[in-house]
């Protein structure tokens, strides 16, 4: 009879089920591992692991689910053991138990903590408040969202990456937003005082107040017990500085790794905290492991040891200690810190040695205050050919160059001849330099999160993955924090081409349309809202580049009131008060004047209306007056005095026609041959409210003299003896260039017509955010194509483009004047959800001497401060 020996099945415990510890999972299963080990997790919290680093997106409206990263029945499936809302309280070393809070208690063969870390709150009076909140947990949001709801103001305590979300966060909930840093600028870690710089003006001109350097001593209370204040001990050059009145503060200083169990349990610690872990990620005990942010990591096989905050080391981590598990060699040996965030909708990045602290670099930077915009490129000492590698640097308010400057740095491809060109016009005065993807070798890493390279991309290509989604499918790249998902379709696009495959330009990963065709499937079908178009023809619920996009379609087919209904939630911050935010968190008034001509009344109700808020003016480059430092609840006031006075929105703040420019024309100029001024203001009545992919400028001169200068505009139309010539695709902006003559010596009803078509065709045709200057350099065949199709209709749509017009001239209604003539509508126009209160704590910028706008509570400012200017 013939024996066999039967292996016995191991057990393996994994304490916690965050990122990490579930990606774990995940590594082991793809493995096998189940063939001989059973595997039980203990899931803390009462949700299984979802998505940490897209937490944010909760108050965006993704929900917990969409959140998750367990797919239904994953456990059931596989034959795992999920333990919910049941956490480890005691490992046995001596016996190779764990006991949990529940009385479970489960025998282990190997164990891996996996229970990451907890945020860290200054031990200040008071902070244990009604109002006191952390930014960890999806608990913690949906507190937050509950509690903000009672509150005007908010401060977030710490101006890291952390701190700089939760501060988004309570933006997105209409408070008045703080951020309070110890440090003496913001992202100490990431950026220089240069980048921090140039961050900060970011974040204020988006209204949120930053104070650095700032040494909070208490959190403040109000005879209640709640949050009303934070107390600084601070001395200003006037004395003690003021409190801070807030309502609530979330505290975001940095994190501690949750080290309890495995210090209860013996096991080696770090002496500030953390589990000592070895390059096989094991601890004292060698049966056991520690992953993630709870583990002391040796970096870079050096002594020196670190706790990692990035969810894509405790990814590599994870892979190590799987690999361990089955029998493998597999070793940490650090990992790469670069970072690619959009912090309130700021691109910032940080890569390899950023601060340039190795022997023999330099750094080369870049600063466009004007735009915020700062760049610091790091390079080696030369070698032996006297070539030097990019080694490091940050982002700020541009990061298009991130993945190529990584790649670089990673050595996956070659730094050029004049690295400092890479940030800097070339030498030659063609451009910048630029990389594709086509230069990066197959050892690159695209995915730094699930260590994903370019040659497993190409294989994954050919084995039929030929969208982004395929891709996240196949190969897990992007499924991380998602910053590698331009590079990935990026190379997905180029690999495709290359092969000869049809390439797709998906909008987003919400449609697999371009945006020329979603318009078609909008304008056909004749949708009428966001979630029908992506119920019919899209998946999920949409996105921030998806979203915008088709509130623009929507507006350009006379989709009606731009902020009813979901509408409301797809627009941006101007477009959603109908007015431009300032840096102070004012908003802007620009009222239409058509041609530049304005009436006795309408000039003195500006000028009124200017003197009663308290509002500084200023005539804009096209021939328009500005108003400045309006409150949200005094928007529909001020539209209510202008709109009495025949005056409309000039839609300043929405992806529209701005305005028509214009010279005087032959009325009065002793050299214009036609009448400018008419035409330009029939041509802005005409296109007003007009929305397209990006903002329209036109301009009439009344001769080629040109004073209108209407060959740098969107549409430029220039007067001659025989009529009119129309120029179109011109820009004045960042990269100025001349308008391209369409046709010459028109009548005005045949400048009417081609514009009508122009217009529209452009508007169905280019890319979001894509000026006619753009869309035109990209559109094949040219000038020539161009007066094909709206001149010669060789595409026979010239009909439909004119009719496309025409329902928009007819549909045209002013969003001031709807707005106000509806008490329901004006309503969303206050400074606070939950009351009609004005905001008491909006600090107006004065400029030049200008007055200071009435306090809440005041019908006029005091006249001794209009007289001599003072602020607030």
């Amino acid at each position: 009879m013939n024996s066999f020996e039967i292996s016995p099945r191991r057990t393996l415990v994994v304490v916690g089920n965050g990122m990490v510890g579930h990606k774990l999972l995940e590594v082991l299963l793809d493995r096998g591992a189940t063939a001989e080990w059973d595997i039980v997790t203990f899931c803390e919290e009462g949700r299984l692991a979802y998505d940490r680093v897209g937490l944010s997106s909760f108050f965006d409206g993704t929900s917990a689910e969409e959140l998750s990263l367990v797919q239904p029945g994953f456990f059931e499936r596989f034959g795992l053991t999920v333990h919910v809302g049941d956490a480890v309280a005691s490992i046995d070393t001596k016996t190779a138990k764990v006991t949990s809070r529940n009385g479970l208690t489960v025998a282990y063969d190997a164990l891996v903590l996996a229970t990451g870390s907890y945020p860290f709150v200054p031990p200040l009076p008071g902070n244990d408040a009604p109002g006191c909140f952390v930014y960890r947990t999806l608990d913690d949001l949906e507190a937050i969202r509950d509690y903000a709801k009672s509150v005007r103001a908010g401060a977030v305590v710490g101006g890291g990456l952390l701190g700089l979300e939760a501060a988004n966060a309570l933006k997105c909930l209409g408070l008045e937003t703080h951020v309070v840093e110890f440090a003496d600028r913001l992202m100490p870690m990431q950026v220089d005082d240069a980048g921090s710089s140039a961050l900060r003006r970011r974040i204020e001109d988006l209204g949120v107040s930053i104070h650095t350097g700032m040494r909070t001593e208490e959190i403040v209370r109000d005879r209640r017990g709640r949050v009303r204040g934070m107390h600084f001990a601070n001395e200003g050059p006037n004395g003690p500085i003021d409190d801070l009145k807030v309502g609530m503060v979330v505290f975001s200083a940095g994190i501690r790794p949750r080290d309890e169990l495995a210090k209860a349990a013996g096991l080696l610690m770090g002496e500030r905290g953390g589990v000592i872990v070895d390059q096989a990620c094991r601890t004292s005990d060698p049966r056991i492991y520690a992953i993630g942010e709870c583990a002391l990591a040796p970096d870079g096989g050096t002594a020196r040891r670190r706790i990692y905050g990035l969810v894509a080391p405790g990814y590599h981590m994870a892979r190590v200690v799987a690999d361990r598990i089955l029998g493998g060699d597999a070793e940490f040996r650090g990992a790469d810190m670069s970072t690619k965030l959009k912090l309130l909708g700021i691109d910032v990045a940080s890569f390899g040695d950023a601060f340039a602290t190795a022997p023999g670099a330099e750094a080369v930077t870049y600063s466009d205050p004007l735009a915020n915009v700062y760049q610091r490129l790091v390079v080696g000492p030369p070698d032996r050919k006297q070539r030097r590698q990019v080694t490091g640097g940050m982002l700020v308010g541009d990061a298009s160059l991130y993945q190529t400057l990584v790649q670089m740095v990673r050595g996956d491809m070659p730094t050029p001849e004049h690295p400092e060109e890479l940030i800097f016009p070339a030498r030659s005065g063609t451009g910048p330099v630029t990389m594709g993807v086509g230069g990066l070798s197959d050892t690159a890493v695209i995915c730094s999160c699930n260590n994903v390279d370019k040659g497993s991309i190409c294989s994954a290509i050919g084995r039929g993955a030929h969208t982004v989604a395929d891709m996240k499918d196949c190969t897990s790249a992007g499924t991380g924090c998602g910053g590698c998902v331009p590079l990935v379709t990026e190379l997905l696009r180029f690999e495709m081409k290359r092969l000869g495959l049809e390439v797709s330009n998906a909008l987003c990963e919400h449609f697999a349309y371009s945006r020329q065709e979603l318009f078609d499937l909008v304008r056909v079908h004749r949708i009428t809202s966001f979630s029908e178009l992506v119920t019919s023809h899209g998946n999920g619920k949409g996105c921030e580049i998806c979203k915008p996009a088709v509130a623009s379609m929507l507006a350009s087919l006379g989709g009606g009131y731009i902020l009813d209904g979901e509408q409301a939630a797809l627009q941006d911050t101007n477009d959603h008060f109908l007015a431009n935010l300032q840096r102070d968190g004012t908003y802007s008034v620009i009222p239409r004047v058509p041609g530049g001509e304005i009436t006795p009344d309408q000039l003195i109700a500006i000028g009124q209306v200017a003197k009663d808020f308290g509002l500084y003016t200023k005539i804009t480059g096209a021939q328009r007056i500005d108003l400045f430092g309006a409150r949200v609840d005094q928007l529909p006031d001020i539209w209510r005095r202008l709109v009495d006075v025949g005056m409309e929105s000039g839609h300043a703040y929405g992806k529209a026609l701005r305005t028509v420019k214009s010279c005087v024309g032959n009325t009065w100029c002793r050299f214009g041959v036609q009448d400018s001024v008419t035409l330009a203001i029939d041509l802005e009545l005409r296109y007003r409210g007009l929305r397209a992919p990006h903002k329209l400028k036109a301009a009439v001169s009344g001769c080629t003299r040109e004073c209108a200068e209407a060959q740098g505009k969107d549409f430029g139309v220039i007067a001659t003896e025989r009529g009119w010539n129309v120029y179109v695709c011109g820009n004045g902006g960042m990269k100025p260039q001349h308008g391209v003559l369409l046709a010459a010596d028109l009548d005005r009803e045949t400048v009417f017509r081609y514009l009508d078509r122009f217009l529209m065709f452009y508007i169905r045709s280019a890319d979001r955010l894509e000026r006619t200057n753009v869309w035109f350099n990209k559109l094949e065949g040219g000038i020539e194509h161009l007066r094909r199709v709206v001149i010669d209709d060789t595409l026979g749509i010239c009909a439909e483009l004119e009719a496309d017009m025409a329902h928009h001239v007819a549909t045209y209604e002013c969003e001031w004047k709807a707005t106000i003539d509806d008490p329901e509508r004006v309503k969303r126009f206050r400074s606070f959800v939950n009351s009609d209160q004005p905001d008491p704590n909006v600090v107006f910028v004065t400029e030049r001497g200008q007055p200071r706008p009435a306090r809440p509570g005041e019908e006029k400012p005091d006249p001794a401060l209009l007289a001599t200017g003072t602020g607030l």
